[in-house]
Order: structure tokens, then sequence, then C-alpha cells
């Protein structure tokens, strides 16, 4: 029976490394996926997932004008697919997730979406939000803070390494941007300056 899966965590957990090494498991058994990534990260080039670890696959691109369903469904219509792998997840809209859930449901298509949860001010992304509601199932994908506990929750940093408590919820970036933290550490990071409003 095909499910909506969300594997979520914060930066630098090993989604993208889970998201391709599920989708090489697939090929090698002779099954055809179908890959798609955010139009707007282009960190590992455009249309490319790429890990920390150097691993790397091609990939189709969304952007929040998609219609997923029709880009699935048409490329269904052309290649029998085996599964539907989503890479930053966090930017589908509310929408698109419906649509995904239209996919496991109508097409009767496994949908597996990797993203983060929430923003660098604790606040949930708008596609997590949805995937949090609708999914099938959630699995947490951990890290951990450099205290050694669980991480959560991230901050982004300036050039000179200071923490920014404002600012657009969406700026793409990697370790000179980001760093994960567990709920403490983020909050005496942020001055519990996001817990106050």
């Amino acid at each position: 029976m095909a499910k909506l899966h969300f594997h979520y965590s914060t930066m630098n957990a090993g989604k993208s490394t889970l998201l391709l090494q599920a989708a090489h498991n697939y090929r090698e058994r002779g099954m055809e996926v179908f890959l798609l990534t955010a139009k707007l990260d282009t960190r590992a080039g455009q249309g490319r997932i790429g890990s920390r670890i150097g691993l790397g696959q091609e990939a189709e691109t969304f952007g929040a004008e998609d219609d997923l369903f029709a880009m699935i469904a048409a490329a269904r219509e052309a290649t029998p697919l085996a599964c539907i792998f989503i890479d930053e997840a966090q930017f589908l809209t509310e929408e698109q997730v419906w649509q995904l859930a239209r996919v496991v449901d109508d097409l009767k298509l496994p949908v597996m979406a990797y993203g983060l949860r929430v923003d660098f001010r604790g606040k949930l992304f708008p596609g997590s939000a949805a995937l949090l509601a609708l999914a099938d199932t959630l699995r947490e994908v951990r890290t951990i803070c450099h205290c050694g506990r669980k991480a959560t929750m991230v901050v982004r940093q300036d050039g000179d390494g200071n923490v920014l408590t404002d600012g657009a919820q969406v700026q793409i970036g990697g370790n000179e941007s980001y760093v994960s933290l567990c709920r403490k550490h983020w909050r005496d990071a942020m001055g519990d300056h996001a817990a106050q409003g």
C-alpha cells in the first residue's frame, strides 16, 4: 500500500544522503524512481540533489507554481515508476503537499519527502506543516548539538559568526550560514528572542 512519508530534521542530519541511498536501493532492484528538488536550492547545481559527503544525483525541479500531481502523472506515462522522492520538502506549498497525497491515493505511488521541520526562528515551514498534518508516516532524522544532545533547531549566522534573530524565512545556505543546536542552546543563542513573540 502506497504511503506519504515525511523524513524531517534540522540542517546537516543527512536527509539528502538517506534519500539518495533509498533511491539507489530501488534502482539496484531494477525499479524506476522519480527525483524532485526545489528550484531555488542550487547548492549542488541546478536540478541536482547533493549531500555533504559527496553523493549526488540529477533531479527534476519544482517551484511554487508547479502542479506536482500533473508532473508525476506525466512522468509515469513515460516510465513505470516505483517511488517518488522529494528533497527540500520544506519548500513545498500546502497545495503541493495535497497533490502528493493524491499521487499516493490515486496513482498508488509511494512518496518519500525529506526536509527541514523548522526555520532558524523556530517556526514551521508551510510545506513541513502540511506534511506533518497529512503524511502517513513521520520519521525524525537525528543529528546532534555540540553538547551531545539531539539537535532539533537551527540558528542562522552572518559572515562573522553572529547569530541572526530576524530575516526572511528562506535563505539558501549550508555550514557557512547555519548551525544545528538542541533547544536549550538555540534559546541561549537567540537570547530567547523567538520565545518572547
